[in-house]
């Protein structure tokens, strides 16, 4: 298998993953700053022009965080990514949906790039505050899932993934997470597959 990611994106979650079953596999970084994921040869892998993008042994791409992350649990069973019990299959994976599609894709995109929202430049900190919003109301809710647990749906999962890592954007913006979300992020920190991670793609 072959990861394209960038450090400190939301790849960092499958990366995870990949250190978490253990298996061989590759990194290629995408310099996104420099618009790589816009040039030819990246485009030819991924013409979505985005990480993360999973190539398989087979040869065969995989894209979209929850699909890869899914793809990654079911076909390394013995790694434990996703509980047996159909009922917390589904909370793991309405978790991870929620952190991609809601707390990343409408809260920190906000954030992160406002001129997405509001061609106007002047409308831009109204986007900005509006993405805060959308983030703190994310964490909230993260907070009440987590409540007397280690992890998502009790054991670590996928779902666990995708909280680390815009709980590590959160706290590499100065942002103070709720008591529960801060305490998974510690634990999250300690778990040797992240420490590995986070060595690799250079990020603390």
């Amino acid at each position: 298998m072959k990861l394209y990611y960038a450090p400190g994106v939301c790849s960092i979650g499958i990366h995870v993953l990949l250190e978490e079953i253990g298996k061989p596999y590759e990194l290629e970084a995408v310099n996104l700053r420099e618009g790589a994921q816009y040039k030819p040869d990246y485009v030819a892998v991924n013409p979505k022009s985005k990480v993360p993008a999973l190539v398989r042994d087979d040869g065969t791409l995989q894209t979209e965080y929850p699909a890869i992350a899914f793809w990654l649990a079911r076909t390394n069973p013995f790694s434990n990514l996703l509980p047996d019990n159909i009922d917390l299959q589904a909370r793991a994976l309405e978790i991870m949906d929620y952190c991609v599609a809601t707390i990343h894709m409408q809260g920190f995109t906000r954030i992160f790039r406002p001129g997405n929202f509001a061609p106007n430049p002047a409308d831009e900190e109204a986007v900005k505050a509006r993405g805060k919003e959308i983030v703190e109301k994310g964490f909230a809710t993260l907070n009440a899932a987590l409540e007397g647990k280690d992890y998502a749906v009790g054991t670590f999962s996928v779902a666990d993934s995708a909280i680390f890592y815009v709980e590590f954007w959160a706290g590499r913006m100065g942002m103070t997470l709720p008591p529960n979300c801060a305490a998974h992020l510690e634990r999250m920190k300690a778990r040797p597959a992240v420490q590995r991670t986070m060595q690799q793609e250079g990020v603390a």
